[in-house]
């Protein structure tokens, strides 16, 4: 059997700068994998080319045996179409460090839209399933609630609700608790953990290293644009090999962003 998630040989560029420079990534159905390093060293970029967001320049990405925002014909790769990329989205949930729920809709609303929009789901049972969704995140008594009435670890948890509510193969999550206050931060790990206990397969960029030492399966430590080491927690968070592991771990742990 082949990986859910098999990234080979990735790079990616804005213009003269080089990001990502041939990034390998295996992920299993049913995995955690936690994207660590400091800042701009090509965690959220890469997220971003698993889901098309962003074009790769070069190498692989398959999804369920299926290449990401490319196909080959005659040899040679050629870029899907916007509609089969958006085809393809559909199999991978993402959630964003800004929530961008829609303001007008409420809670309950916002995790409707896109089953019945984009997979054609009945209204009752994708609004039975938004019900579901909302209980599950712990948002059930606030299903009515437009979002300026949700504090921003409710309106996280709605998204990673809509996110769930098209059913992915995979989950995607881009630093979820980075823009919330201190005290909001444990109710959406929360949730993730309660994900991953269920065997949600997820690829966390995050700077949470406590949630990956405890969630993961496997945690993968990438600066300047490569992948530096990987390993289970208890390898690369508990005895890391390579001098740039460490200083990044301890920096961290003194609460400076590496």
């Amino acid at each position: 059997m082949s990986a859910l998630v098999e990234a080979r040989g990735v790079h990616k560029a804005f213009g003269h700068v080089e990001v990502l420079k041939g990034i390998d990534l295996d992920v299993e159905a049913g995995e955690v994998v936690c994207l660590l390093g400091p800042s701009g060293s090509g965690k959220t970029t890469f997220l971003r080319c698993i889901n098309s967001l962003e074009r790769i320049d070069g190498g692989r990405i398959r999804v369920d045996g299926e290449l990401v925002g490319l196909e080959e014909r005659g040899g040679r790769l050629h870029r899907l179409t916007d509609k089969r990329i958006a085809q393809q989205r559909r199999d991978i949930g993402m959630v964003f460090q800004r929530f961008n729920l829609f303001p007008h809709m409420s809670a309950l609303e916002n995790v409707v839209e896109a089953p019945v929009r984009v997979r054609g789901v009945a209204k009752a049972e994708a609004n039975r399933r938004a019900v579901e969704l909302l209980e599950r995140v712990g948002l059930a008594d606030r299903a009515h609630n437009y979002p300026a009435q949700l504090s921003g670890g409710q309106q996280q948890r709605v998204a990673i609700a809509r996110a769930l509510a098209m059913q992915p193969k995979l989950m995607l999550f881009d630093e979820p608790t980075s823009a919330l206050d201190p005290e909001l931060v444990g109710e959406v790990l929360e949730v993730m953990r309660e994900l991953a206990a269920d065997g949600t397969t997820m690829v966390v960029v995050t700077h949470e290293v406590a949630f990956a030492r405890d969630v993961a399966d496997q945690v993968v430590f990438m600066d300047g644009g490569v992948v530096v080491e990987r390993g289970t927690p208890a390898e690369v968070i508990g005895d890391p090999r390579e001098e740039r592991t460490r200083t990044f771990l301890a920096r961290m742990r003194t609460g400076q962003d590496g």
